[in-house]
């Protein structure tokens, strides 16, 4: 069943994804000697509608979940931090994925298992979205990932008409690349996001990424990539991680970068999504490329120090950190 909206609001970003639970072992247990868990819930596009919310931004989240409790529990999680969860759509059918994450310690690394086969959100059809959304002035932005392109046709045709419909209201369209080698080949993604790396007006990727599914010369210096990123992109804005090396953005001949101090990673997993948040939160603001991306590591450094997916962050934490960072970017 899908559940509607009463009430017409403006939004600046709608997010479009799948959202799971995670269940993760205390302290540095493995998956197969712990009897207990901590649960949590995380999907990346969710994580970052819950970053754009608690920035002072007006959220929805669409969705395809089971009725049941643990469906519900993931609306609930999500719709607590004032993301608008009523467009999401409800089935008595499939399942709610999950995904297991072990955390290691050196040299043993951190693993993910996912279990999120047949999920609800992978047999979300696109005659199933709630069209009334896609209006013209209900929203500014579209935000979506490549974690939707790696689940399936089902989930790309989903993708493609969500940002259609997206497009021919007048919004925008930021994707973040977000490969999952776990989900997807570099060769299959590279095909299946190519067009809306592409066309997106802000496009958010990790320099890994560029590397791995454009076939990058991983010798090359960050300016260099980020050229040829650009040159695919006709210019448009496009956002770059460097690991501990920074961030940087450019758009057209302009070329930012922002130099980071490292951080102890308390809880890494969504340290990307709270990136794109603290990116388009500052560039709804209507503040400059350099500024939007102060906030936008920022904002990643906060929620590394926060156990869980999502990014339970503070606007005043996040502003008196990008004041701290003022004098750390470089234009070039």
């Amino acid at each position: 069943m899908q559940q509607k909206s009463e009430h017409r609001i403006s939004y600046d970003v709608v997010t479009l994804g799948e959202t799971m639970l995670r269940f993760t072992p205390d302290g540095f247990l493995r998956l197969e000697q712990s009897g207990s868990f901590q649960l949590h819930v995380g999907g990346s596009e969710s994580n970052t509608a819950v970053g754009l919310s608690r920035l002072g931004k007006r959220v929805a989240w669409i969705s395809r979940l089971t009725d049941n409790p643990l469906g519900r529990r993931i609306s609930g999680a999500i719709a607590a931090h004032g993301v608008d969860t009523s467009h999401v759509v409800w089935t008595d059918r499939d399942r709610v994925g999950l995904y297991f994450f072990e955390v290691g310690s050196p040299p043993r690394n951190s693993q993910v298992l996912y279990d999120r086969s047949l999920s609800a959100f992978s047999q979300f059809s696109p005659d199933e979205l709630p069209i009334e959304i896609f209006a013209s002035g209900l929203s500014r932005w579209l935000h979506i990932t490549g974690i939707s392109l790696w689940l399936g046709e089902t989930t790309r045709e989903l993708v493609r008409e969500s940002v259609r419909l997206a497009r021919a209201a007048g919004w925008k369209i930021s994707f973040d690349v977000n490969h999952r080698t776990t989900l997807c080949s570099v060769v299959e993604a590279k095909m299946h996001c190519q067009s809306l790396f592409e066309s997106a007006d802000v496009v958010f990727l990790p320099s890994r990424d560029a590397i791995r599914l454009w076939q990058m010369d991983e010798r090359k210096d960050d300016n260099r990539i980020m050229k040829t990123l650009l040159e695919m992109r006709q210019g448009k804005t496009t956002v770059m991680t460097l690991g501990g090396r920074g961030a940087m953005v450019s758009e057209g001949a302009q070329s930012i970068i922002q130099l980071i101090e490292p951080v102890e990673p308390i809880g890494r997993l969504g340290g990307g999504d709270a990136f794109s948040a603290g990116f388009l939160s500052a560039l709804l603001d209507g503040f400059d490329l350099e500024h939007s991306l102060r906030w936008a590591v920022a904002t990643a450094r906060l929620k590394y120090s926060i156990p869980g997916d999502l990014p339970l962050i503070d606007r005043k934490e996040v502003e008196n950190l990008v004041c701290g960072q003022a004098k750390e970017s470089t234009i070039r």
